[in-house]
């Protein structure tokens, strides 16, 4: 069953909407006094991931705020490594880190994905109550780290500036690396297909370090991997489209091939101007963005203002094909935990009501 507000849906599918829908990358997060409680009270990040309980509830609380026209399932990326046995920490002031990475033969060769509905239960429990919490008012929008960026942190054993230890291995054994990649391929499309089953109505693919690669090696370990998780992603359910997103954070080079992949929509970083992705990309699919977050650090009129700007790169709805509109407006990335709650406010109004004008 569509939910009571599809418009995010119907964009995603370039269908005539009556204003551009939004929502935000980490929407629900630590900008948010309500979330900062509820970790508290969860003890920790990862106390807050995997309870289906304290998901469901931070996941909810943006939606409780402000008029959003999605909500985003709360988790993390690296659940799915989490989920392989590579032993997911986190240090304070440091992030993620991973007690065995996987660097040798040994290591990829004792790899395996996950049985999603074991290991990963938690998550698909979340998504089953987020559904029925949110009671059909907007979709749910499911998601997973990229297989190039999950082998990033699974390489480099945590976060990296410059990525040398998993840049070593795809110069010096890019076979061991596609070995990672295939094992990630599965792992995410399970994943997101899990997601699926259990209720998500759209689902995004976060590449979050491929701008990190030249052109050949994001072509041929990036792109092509997340091409077979698209290809690979259930795309119906229940009689409704699933809609796939794919993000490249500084992938604004490659947008073409990108679009070239399938997803119904390709998410875009604030360095991209909106009208030129627009006559790049053409009818092939939807785009996504493009926000700078730190404009909304700025204050309520200067995040109005570039609001609108961004608004009008993309430009109006094209009538003459039918209709089709095909913005999802976004942060290029997501919104800082700096970030004054009542600025979101003045951010989501200033969407809704700019382009209802954009389309009078």
């Amino acid at each position: 069953m569509k939910p009571a507000n599809d418009t995010f849906l119907r964009a995603l599918l370039r269908q005539p909407t009556p204003y551009t829908p939004i929502w935000l990358m980490r929407q629900a997060g630590r900008y948010l006094p309500e979330y900062n409680a509820t970790r508290r009270r969860a003890g920790s990040f990862l106390g807050l991931a995997k309870s289906p309980q304290y998901a469901t509830e931070v996941t909810l609380q943006p939606i409780e705020r402000y008029p959003l026209d999605a909500a985003i399932l709360f988790s993390d990326i690296l659940t799915v490594p989490d989920a392989m046995g590579l032993g997911l920490h986190f240090v304070e002031g440091e992030g993620p880190k991973f007690a065995r990475p996987v660097r040798t033969e040994d290591d990829v060769r004792a790899l395996r994905a996950p049985e999603v509905e074991e290991s990963l239960r938690y998550v698909t429990d979340a998504v089953r109550s987020i559904r029925k919490a949110l009671d059909n008012r907007i979709p749910l929008i499911g998601f997973s780290g990229s297989p190039w960026t999950l082998a990033c942190y699974m390489i480099e054993g945590g976060g990296s500036e410059d990525f040398r230890t998993v840049k070593a291995m795809l110069y010096q054994r890019p076979e061991l690396l596609q070995q990672v990649l295939a094992v990630n391929v599965q792992a995410v499309t399970d994943y997101l297909n899990a997601q699926i089953r259990a209720g998500a109505q759209a689902v995004m693919i976060f590449d979050t370090w491929g701008g990190a690669l030249t052109d050949a090696a994001y072509r041929s370990f990036s792109l092509a991997s997340m091409a077979q998780v698209v290809a690979g992603v259930q795309r119906e359910h229940d009689g409704e489209r699933v809609p796939c997103i794919a993000f490249t954070k500084g992938g604004g080079q490659w947008l073409e091939a990108i679009a070239a992949t399938g997803c119904d929509a390709v998410g875009v970083d604030w360095v991209v101007s909106l009208a030129q992705a627009r006559a790049r990309i053409g009818n092939r699919c939807a785009i996504q963005g493009n926000l700078d977050p730190m404009v909304l650090l700025a204050g309520a009129k200067a995040t109005a203002s570039e609001a609108i700007r961004v608004l009008e790169d993309f430009g109006r709805p094209n009538r003459v094909d039918g209709g089709t509109d095909g913005h999802v407006f976004n942060l290029g990335h997501g919104i800082s935990q700096f970030t004054d709650p009542d600025v979101v406010d003045v951010l989501v109004e200033t969407v809704h009501s700019h382009s209802r004008i954009l389309r009078a």
